[in-house]
Parts: C-alpha cells; sequence; structure tokens
C-alpha cells in the first residue's frame, strides 16, 4: 500500500528566513491523520535563508537526521562539537538524556534540508553528534545506507532506533530495489526528480507512506535524488 502525499498538500508556515513544510504534524501545524508513521515522528522540507538560522535549543530523547540537499548547515552544541554539513552530506543528533544545539545557514546561498525525527528504541543514553560525507556519486543506481541502528550497516552514521535511512541517485529510466519487509514501514521523498513506485507517480518533495511491501522498487522518471526512512 502506497499513499501519496503531495507536496501541496503538506502544513508548514513561512517565516521568512525559514520556509518549512511539514509531513507530519509540527510545530503550530496539526492533523490527525498525520502524526507520525510507525517509528518516524518527524519529516521537515526546510529553506534557511543565508546567515539565519535556529537558535540555542533543547531536545532529548529523539534521533534527529539531517539531510542537507543544497548549501551547508553548521552545528554547535553544548557538549563542544561543531561541524559543517554540505550538500549531498548527512548529520545525526542523538538527543539521549538531553542536549542544546543551534543550526545556522551560514552561507552566502539558500541552504535546503530534510530534517528527520525517529522515535528511539529506549529513552535516555548519552547524547552525541557526528557527520558524515556521502558523495551522491557513492550512491548512484542504487539505495545506501546513511543512517542506521543496525550494527551490521557498516559505514552509517549510528542511531539509537531500529530504523535506517538510505538514499539514492538515480538516472531516467533507472530502477533500484529496497527490500523492506511486509512487517516494517517506509517513508519516501525525492529531493529532486520525479519518480515511480508501483505504477504511481511521485514528484519531487511529495511524501509516500509505504506499508505492507516486502520490496520498494523505484524507478526514475527524470534524474532524481532520493531519501527513505524504514522504520519499525
Amino acid at each position: 500500500m502506497i499513499d501519496l502525499r503531495p507536496y501541496d498538500s503538506l502544513g508548514g508556515a513561512n517565516h521568512g528566513w525559514l520556509d518549512a513544510k511539514h509531513h507530519f504534524s509540527f510545530a503550530g501545524y496539526h492533523d490527525d491523520a498525520r502524526t507520525n508513521w510507525g517509528d518516524l515522528r518527524v519529516w521537515n522540507d526546510d529553506t534557511i535563508a543565508p546567515k539565519t538560522g535556529f537558535p540555542p535549543h533543547p531536545h532529548r530523547d529523539m534521533e534527529i537526521i539531517t539531510y542537507v540537499r543544497e548549501g551547508a548547515i553548521s552545528h554547535q552544541d553544548n557538549l563542544g562539537n561543531k561541524g559543517r554539513t554540505e550538500a549531498g552530506d548527512v548529520q545525526v543528533m542523538s538527543a539521549g538524556t538531553g542536549i542544546q544545539h543551534s543550526e545556522y545557514n551560514l552561507e552566502e546561498v539558500t541552504t535546503r534540508i530534510f530534517q528527520i525525527w525517529i522515535i528511539p528504541t529506549k529513552t535516555g543514553g548519552t547524547p552525541h553528534w557526528g557527520a558524515k560525507p556521502f558523495p551522491r556519486g557513492a550512491h548512484g543506481g542504487q539505495f545506501v545506507v546513511l543512517a542506521s541502528g543496525f550494527a551490521n550497516d557498516n559505514g552509517a552514521l549510528p542511531i539509537r532506533a531500529e530504523a535506517r535511512v538510505v538514499g539514492a541517485t538515480l538516472k531516467a529510466g533507472e530502477t533500484a530495489e529496497y527490500r523492506i519487509g511486509k512487517d516494517r514501514r517506509g517513508y519516501l521523498v525525492p529531493a529532486v526528480g520525479a519518480i515511480e513506485i508501483d505504477g504511481l507517480r511521485v514528484n519531487a518533495r511529495d511524501g509516500a507512506a509505504i506499508s505492507d511491501l516486502n520490496v520498494i522498487r523505484v524507478t526514475a522518471i527524470e534524474d532524481s535524488e532520493i531519501v527513505l526512512v524504514d522504520a519499525a
């Protein structure tokens, strides 16, 4: 089963410096039918103006994954971590018992990100932050695990959830498969391009909520960049 959630149907607000679209209930947007998808709690599509950003604020008991689509985001937290994550790369913050951080677009250009929140399997734990480059060419034509709570996903950024965040870049006409299993839930968003899943077209920044499928088979209609969350 695939529930298509067109970009134009998403909630959100334009704050001037931040134009935010919400795939699930968040901040001032609430929809009883879109509060979560399994353990996937938040998928925000944020456009951040140059030299602006989120001042220091706290989080706890949440796995927060940021996929940078354009530009770069700069992170700083009360644990002493600092880092700049640029387009195509990923950062993960495990909030654990509590962390305070800021995120700014310090660039001269607009930054666009997907920010994904996943409910951890267990609460608590020491908070941590990490980032890793994932060159787009390295996941061309296939799904590559970017962040994972499974020990056998070598090379992925670790999270404290029984979930994976995977990405792929496909040329028009290419097909990629991801084996998810009928007991899992998938949520897929093309960052750019347009794809087809089981005959259903999914355009850039649309959401596809996927359930009761053993294999997700994606064919690119246009050159596409895809992000997928596999969650319990």
